[in-house]
């Protein structure tokens, strides 16, 4: 099986849940770039959300052990490779694997195509555990595109029947999409939010959980970005966002909606705007013939509701091949949207990273750290 993925910025996740850790190891940052170990742990907590009422009473450290690829806190331009102690794992509670599949997760697939080998407590390697190390890749790609002028953020747009209002698709106010990260339920109307946040307790009140669908943002990109079909920002990105567990569907722009409307209407109107090429309307996301036009890049991703709840389902004894009913234990999310913001965002930053690098080439970051 591969955990790679990736062209000039190459990325490999591994570990399992219940193991010993998980970790990453990104190569292609260039030599030379100061890393702010504050900021990344920071961002790590915000995926971590420990001990809140919204999220799984596991509670891990999840501190980075970083073991190569940083002196003094500068890249190398070798491999950075970091990897998160697993400490607070209740593995008794996953006694019914593999014989008994949950419903909605990846165990029966990964039975047959593993012949029954794959370690599957907690989800194994299919776990969203591993999306802390992918985080950890992200959180180092948004620290070098922030280097080039370029912001990413996000925030809940619906979840449980619950709308926030969407960005302005021309000119969104990354401010108030970053201020918006203290709040329970990061949503730009605060009443939105609230509404989220209980459509999350409810869920757990009643043994269930609950999807929902963000909207991601970058803004500073230039216009050029990317290559026609295959390594088109689309393409590339869409393979980064499908990769988190969960995520069930990727749009760029209008997405489906552009179906539904006229050329007259989808397409964007140029105008000149303080002396540079801009559009009128957004209604494409950024995004032209797999490349940036210099307009935010506005991604949509859709999370199905977590799949491990406590309520009973149907499954199958594998060892009887026969039905049985099963009401899983342990600790789990009630929602992983809110977790999963940084995830999306770190996913994101890691596809427009891998393009940059590719346009641009592995050089020396431009920094005092030069030598």
């Amino acid at each position: 099986m591969s955990g790679h993925i990736g062209r000039m910025l190459t990325l490999q996740i591994f570990g399992e849940s219940h193991g010993a850790a998980v970790g990453a190891t990104l190569d292609g940052l260039p030599a030379g770039m100061a890393v702010d170990l504050p900021a990344l742990e920071a961002f790590l907590q915000r995926r971590a959300a420990k001990g809140g009422e919204l999220a799984t009473g596991r509670l891990e450290a999840d501190a980075p052990r970083i073991l190569s690829g940083l002196l003094n806190g500068v890249t190398t331009g070798q491999p950075i490779t970091a990897v998160f102690e697993n400490a607070d794992t209740h593995s008794s509670d996953y006694g019914f694997l593999p014989d008994c599949p949950r419903p909605g997760h990846a165990d029966y697939p990964a039975v047959v195509k593993s012949a029954g080998f794959d370690d599957l407590r907690g989800g194994g390697h299919h776990s969203g555990r591993l999306t802390l190390a992918y985080a950890f890749a992200g959180g180092l790609a948004l620290q070098y595109l922030a280097s080039k002028g370029v912001t990413v953020a996000a925030h809940v747009l619906r979840l449980g029947g619950v709308a926030d209002r969407p960005v302005d698709p021309v000119s969104p106010d990354m401010a108030a999409l970053a201020a918006c990260r203290a709040l329970p339920v990061p949503a730009l109307d605060p009443v939105a939010g609230e509404q989220m946040r209980q459509a999350i307790l409810d869920a757990k009140a009643g043994l269930d959980s609950v999807g929902g669908v963000v909207e991601i943002v970058a803004d500073g990109l230039p216009a050029g970005l990317g290559e026609p079909f295959f390594a088109g920002v689309e393409a590339v990105a869409a393979a980064h966002l499908f990769s988190i567990p969960a995520v069930k569907g990727v749009a760029f722009g209008d997405g489906f909606g552009a179906a539904e409307l006229r050329g007259s209407a989808y397409n964007d109107p140029y105008t000149v705007t303080d002396g540079r090429v801009a559009t009128v309307t957004n209604h494409a996301g950024g995004l032209l013939g797999g490349m940036s036009d210099g307009m935010p890049v506005i991604a949509r991703v859709a999370f199905r509701p977590t799949p491990s709840i406590g309520l009973p389902q149907r499954t199958v004894s594998l060892s009887a091949m026969a039905e049985t009913e099963l009401i899983v234990k342990g600790r789990h999310d009630p929602c992983i949207v809110v977790r999963a913001l940084p995830v999306a965002e770190g996913a994101l930053a890691l596809a427009l990273c891998d393009l940059w690098l590719q346009a641009e080439g592995n050089r020396p970051a431009e920094a005092e750290h030069a030598r």
